[in-house]
């Protein structure tokens, strides 16, 4: 077993141990995003195309260069029955990638295990393994995404229906600040409930319990903050980087193919990121969580 997944680590450690990760092992990270959505990004690039976008450079038709550009990125939103069977194309494409990514997902988790344990793996294996558990990852992932709709929307209609109460029959702005701190307040409750949830999906792949929400609850426990924390520090990486790639880029092509196909290349870096943080993040819980075990056992043997 390699030595850094064997303790337990602290954030900074978690992070730094995600980007060595993902620097030794991009080449096989890299290749399994892409067979999986490769072909995917080809066929929304070909729809982009076939709907009249340019590959280049796609600029609006009116105003200096700069306006152009971002004429570009609004004429791109308007509807044109011309291209409906486009917009169909590019729904069942986004149906299809969601399938698919957790797949891929999956698959990077179990190179991470075969790292951890320092056994032997291909590419072609780790896919196998993923499609493996393929019904329980998809029914577990749509159980979490109704539970996560539900914990949001919720909250969401009672603050607004609280706030536009107090503002009618109160005050405007008093109705105003209270929308504001009820919004702050559940937006930490609902982050930190979805953060104890978060770990169903390694459950699911790793440890084959399904829908593995108990689990993830038990190994989230006394680490829910820190975890926030993690979640939170990934983000913004990936929305720094993403940001980044599409203001630069986007200055000189518009919104055309090419810049699509940049921003996909660049979505498969961040995605790789994030599921291997994901995955350092579960093996650290699943490290701690046995120790803690042990620990119990052990406390229990003594007291016989």
């Amino acid at each position: 077993m390699e030595n850094k997944f064997s303790t337990p680590k602290g954030f900074g450690e978690i992070l730094d141990h995600t980007f060595q990760l993902t620097k030794n092992r991009f080449k096989d990270f890299f290749m399994i995003l892409l067979i999986f959505m490769g072909p995917v990004y080809l066929v929304q690039a070909i729809l982009q195309l076939s709907s009249g976008t340019s590959f280049f450079r796609e600029v609006g038709s009116e105003g200096e260069w700069f306006e152009q550009i971002l004429t570009s990125f609004e004429e791109s939103g308007t509807f044109d029955s011309s291209s409906l069977s486009a917009d169909i194309g590019l729904i069942i494409i986004g149906i299809v990638s969601a399938i698919l990514a957790p797949v891929a997902e999956a698959a990077i988790l179990f190179t991470i295990n075969h790292v951890r344990r320092s056994e032997e793996y291909t590419v072609g294996s780790v896919i196998k393994e993923a499609f493996s558990r393929f019904w329980p990852i998809i029914g577990s992932s749509i159980l979490f995404g109704l539970i996560s709709l539900g914990i949001i929307i919720l909250p969401v209609a009672l603050i607004a229906f609280t706030g536009v109460v107090v503002a009618t029959t109160v005050h405007p702005i008093g109705g105003i600040l209270l929308g504001i701190v009820m919004f702050l307040g559940f937006a930490v409750l609902v982050g930190l409930l979805l953060t104890r949830w978060s770990f169903y999906f390694g459950s699911v792949v790793l440890d084959k319990v399904s829908p593995g929400l108990g689990r993830s609850w038990r190994l989230t426990r006394k680490r829910t903050w820190v975890l926030l924390g993690l979640y939170i520090v990934f983000y913004l990486i990936i929305s720094c980087i993403t940001f980044g790639v599409q203001m630069t880029f986007g200055i000189v092509l518009g919104n055309s193919v090419l810049l699509t196909l940049i921003t996909n290349l660049v979505t498969l870096v961040t995605t790789m990121i994030f599921s291997v943080g994901y995955g350092v993040m579960y093996l650290d819980a699943k490290t701690r969580h046995d120790a803690d075990d042990l620990k119990e056992m052990l406390d229990e043997f003594k007291t016989v």
